[in-house]
């Protein structure tokens, strides 16, 4: 999937269909939905997604805030909650636990866009930077990557969307979207999280 891949954790069905819709509009790709805290568990282990948009309440023994601390020790991706709720006591939990972002419900798509785009970013501004030229990739790569694609790479690791590399390149979509195929077939992954470990092992 060339898309950003997002997983839903959400304990209302109606509710994740809406929030999984709207992703879809905004050119995002769910790599699952989860209904409960197990499930979730269980989608960030065989499936580890991009990004994570976490209900605080789920109805089951783990809140959304005990996964977030289990994605902060085990999976180190960005997570936003996205609850209705916004007591004290809730977000003073929820902080602690260093949420990219925190919406609240009933959210606006523009504004649900808006915090995923600063997530992604804020979270690859967190992370050690990677100095590798094309040159030194390419040498530990049986296909070359072109100067084109090392530079989609580059916007990769920075958290950037189709959308914004297309605007960057003066593209559409479809063809970052080809570009991104191009990348991970020839880094042998097939997701941005991989592609960004496989970038991270060659520094």
């Amino acid at each position: 999937m060339t898309q950003i891949r997002v997983l839903v954790v959400e304990d209302e069905p109606l509710i994740a269909e809406d929030i999984k819709e709207t992703l879809d509009n905004m050119d995002f790709g769910v790599s699952g939905v989860a209904y409960d805290s197990r499930t979730a568990l269980e989608e960030l282990s065989r499936n580890t997604p991009d990004l994570v948009l976490l209900d605080v309440n789920l109805g089951s023994e783990m809140d959304g805030i005990d996964i977030a601390q289990v994605i902060n020790r085990e999976y180190k991706i960005p997570f936003v909650f996205l609850t209705s709720y916004a007591d004290k006591s809730t977000v003073d939990r929820a902080k602690h636990t260093r949420p990219m972002g925190y919406v609240v419900k009933p959210f606006d798509e523009k504004d649900l866009f808006t915090t995923l785009e600063i997530a992604l970013y804020n979270f690859s501004m967190t992370q050690p930077r990677v100095d590798l030229s094309l040159a030194r990739i390419n040498k530990l790569l049986v296909g070359n990557l072109t100067q084109k694609e090392f530079e989609i790479l580059s916007s990769i690791f920075d958290g950037k969307t189709n959308r914004q590399m297309a605007e960057e390149h003066f593209v559409s979509v479809n063809t970052i979207k080809t570009h991104i195929k191009n990348v991970y077939d020839k880094l042998d992954v097939h997701t941005r999280t991989q592609a960004i470990a496989k970038l991270r092992e060659m520094a």
